[in-house]
């Protein structure tokens, strides 16, 4: 591995969702993540197929119900600089790999948690899923058109942006202040206060009366016919964004409209018709004609692509933001560092003797682990 987080190592917890993309990122960025599954997952040593999550790091199967499983983990955690879990709060605590056992073995550990609600609060022990925990703090509501219910964005907001991107960062800011304090400490990151956080924008912009609660018609959420997605005649679509004045004036003249006949940019009375009239003449072309309308323009305007599509655009290519490993096109590590670049490499599963030579370079004694295995602990 490289990358800026080289030499740190890593505990990972096998779960679903944030976590697993949380300890991407941390592994993308060069950190050691050693992953800790349950023993049913894939046995034998080869990649993990199609859970790109799972990149960039090795899994190994461990029992966390026996002792010798969790008795395996603590070892890990004493030479280990990080933690991450995502369980419900006090389950770690009750299969004794909780923040106190493991920083008795290690002070200087940074123990990772994530969770949807929290560690306290409430609702901390309740179920949820990424629409609910977005939900509560109001990143749910104003995604949507005038007069619609709510949509959610897939699960970005909450798993990915509020949840795992989170964990990594909080993760790596608890790394550096534990380098300079020598001492550890718990990390709780809750898809709830991260989906809240991503929302600081909207609460300033309500604070100045420049955002109204209703869907769809504010500058951001479709409301404004310059920031909106237009069907075009092939029944693709386009993307605009021209907020600042000259790049509206690109997109009018991209258009072919006369400035003249439009009512002023920011008169809100007129973003009906403004976007009705958008509508009409963004269908009288193919989504690659208005592509080539716009190139080379600052109108703001560009094609919708698909995911499939996505990795095969010009400049998208050019800058090589997708990458194919084992087969596999994804998404390349982000963000880039000039000096000590990240890499993504193909995540494996490791049994026997392989994980053996995993666990041995962590500093475990191979006999232990052979008895390990004999009881069933390690896979």
């Amino acid at each position: 591995m490289s990358g800026p987080l080289e030499g740190i190592r890593v505990v990972e917890l096998g779960g679903i969702g944030p976590v697993p993309y949380g300890s991407m990122l941390l592994a993308d960025a060069g950190a050691e993540v050693l992953r800790i599954a349950r023993p049913d997952a894939p046995r034998g040593t080869g990649t993990v197929g199609s859970d790109l999550l799972l990149r960039s790091r090795t899994s190994i199967g461990v029992d966390l119900k026996s002792p010798g499983g969790v008795e395996l983990v603590l070892e890990l955690v004493a030479r280990a600089d990080a933690l991450v879990e995502g369980f419900r709060p006090g389950v770690a605590e009750r299969m004794g790999l909780g923040p106190e056992p493991c920083m008795a073995r290690n002070p200087r550990l940074v123990y990772g948690r994530m969770t949807g609600w929290g560690q306290e609060g409430p609702w901390s022990g309740a179920a949820g899923h990424d629409i609910n925990y977005i939900a509560i703090a109001g990143a749910l509501w104003p995604i949507g058109r005038e007069g619609d219910r709510p949509v959610p964005p897939l699960n970005l907001v909450g798993d990915f942006g509020g949840g795992g991107m989170m964990l990594a960062f909080g993760v790596a800011a608890a790394l550096v202040e534990a380098a300079r304090s020598g001492q550890g400490q718990v990390v709780d990151a809750a898809m709830l206060d991260g989906a809240a956080s991503l929302t600081t924008m909207l609460h300033s912009h309500r604070a100045l009366g420049a955002w109204r609660d209703e869907r769809g018609v504010n500058i951001l959420d479709t409301g404004a016919p310059f920031y909106e997605v237009y069907e075009t005649a092939d029944g693709g679509y386009f993307a605009v964004g021209a907020i600042e004045p000259q790049f509206y004036a690109a997109l009018v003249r991209g258009l072919g409209l006369d400035p003249a006949e439009l009512p002023p940019q920011m008169d809100r009375s007129q973003w009906r018709a403004t976007k009705e009239r958008f509508a009409a003449i963004f269908k009288s072309k193919t989504r690659d004609e208005w592509s080539s309308v716009f190139e080379g323009t600052d109108a703001c305007a560009t094609p919708v692509l698909s995911p499939a599509e996505a990795p095969s655009h010009p400049h998208v290519s050019a800058r090589k933001t997708f990458a194919a490993l084992d087969g596999l096109t994804q998404p390349a590590p982000a963000p880039r560092f000039a000096r000590t670049p990240g890499a993504a490499s193909v995540g494996s599963y490791a049994t026997g003797d392989a994980a053996d030579d995993v666990l041995e370079s962590w500093g475990l004694d191979r006999a232990a682990l052979a008895r390990l295995r004999s009881e069933g602990a390690l896979v």
